[in-house]
């Protein structure tokens, strides 16, 4: 059988971190994608991600920054260009969910730069958007977009580069802890790894139920539509910001990247479905929600050119899960909970230290395992 350090299963954004990682500190890494690399059928595709640090949350945030880090590490070591910084905003209507003074806390304590502006004052500066009295909107200018399959790209490519044994198109059917390390049983034959790093997503509890765990996942079908304003370079990335609506529904968008649209998504469609049950069909009712709520806040939006899908796997209050399970040490997951992608790199260098047996360079301690983990029923 096969021996490796380190085995990842998911060649998503996160696993791909991890690969890179793991290999860039010398451990013989093998991972596993289930269907072809670059494949639609995750999280991980398509262009635009907004990076931010623009949290309520003091741990979000020191995450976020540590993210910063490892992105220029990330472009430096690769020589790819990878983050488009444009600033953003966070528009927090009173009376919702959510509250600007939380986004104001965390950032001050963390000495983020950011400006806090009424309806007017946004107007002046951005005046593509229309927001209605009793919006207060957090700005702060690190945000920005990170190429999202350029990023995955570069991290499997230089993964390889850096001696990662990447195996595509081939499905890990169960993991077998055997006092030694684990056993990864995959439609192709079976290795066995002193550690597994699970980055598997929608199909995570696949593989941990047999070992009697289960990580409470709600899984839907996303999706995201891009707009053809008449006037494409009002939305420009130098003149508009990738922008955030946090509300009982939460609406986010972009400026024009790569082509002359804006692309704008509802998160969390509340469009419920399993991997197998997907149809990768956008539907009609969210696609309409979407252009009214745009023809409202972004008058010169456009019509909707396209609509196209991915799919969300969230975890209960949508808490990052990241590190060893506490009955199966040497299984670690990553679950982003449909926000993570603008912590690839980090989340990557975390995985491979906790995968080493290491200590984690930043502190995981909000993410841990054990608060999320149930039974297997």
């Amino acid at each position: 059988m096969e021996q490796f350090d380190a085995a990842v299963v998911g060649l998503g954004a996160l696993g791909s971190a991890a690969a890179y990682h793991l290999a860039g500190r010398g451990a013989r890494t093998v991972a596993f994608e289930q269907f072809e690399l670059g494949h639609v059928r995750g999280a991980s595709h398509d262009t635009s991600r907004i990076v931010r640090t623009s949290y309520g949350s003091a741990a979000y945030v020191r995450f976020a920054q540590a993210a910063y880090r490892e992105w220029a590490a990330l472009e430096a070591a690769t020589g790819e260009r990878l983050l488009s910084i444009t600033g953003g905003v966070v528009f927090i209507p009173d009376g919702g969910p959510y509250d600007a003074a939380d986004f104001a806390r965390s950032l001050t304590d963390n000495d983020v730069p950011f400006d806090l502006l009424g309806p007017d004052e946004v107007h002046e500066r951005w005046p593509q958007f229309s927001l209605p009295a009793g919006v207060t909107t957090v700005y702060t200018p690190d945000s920005g977009i990170a190429h999202a399959a350029r990023t995955v790209a570069t991290l499997q490519m230089h993964a390889r580069v850096r001696g990662a044994d990447l195996r595509d198109r081939t499905r890990v059917d169960r993991l077998i802890p055997d006092g030694d390390g684990v056993i990864v049983s995959t439609s192709s034959g079976e290795v066995r790894a002193r550690r597994v790093v699970v980055a598997a997503d929608a199909w995570t509890n696949t593989l941990l139920e047999p070992l009697g765990i289960r990580i409470p996942l709600e899984v839907m079908q996303e999706q995201v539509s891009y707009f053809a304003p008449s006037e494409p370079e009002a939305f420009e990335r130098d003149r508009f910001p990738v922008w955030i609506w946090e509300d009982e529904q939460c609406f986010y968008g972009f400026p024009t990247y790569g082509e002359p649209t804006i692309k704008a998504a509802r998160d969390v469609s509340e469009v419920h479905m399993s991997p197998a049950e997907r149809t990768f069909v956008p539907s009609e009712e969210r696609t309409a929600e979407l252009a009214a709520f745009l023809s409202a806040t972004i008058p010169a939006s456009g019509p909707v050119l396209r609509t196209v899908t991915c799919q969300y796997a969230l975890t209960p209050d949508r808490r990052f899960v990241i590190g060893p399970l506490v009955e199966q040490p040497d299984i670690i997951v990553a679950l982003g909970a449909g926000h993570a992608f603008k912590f690839t790199p980090a989340i990557g260098l975390a995985l491979a230290e906790l995968a080493m047996g290491g200590d984690t360079t930043d502190d995981l301690s909000a993410f841990a395992v054990d608060a999320t983990v149930a039974p297997a029923m």
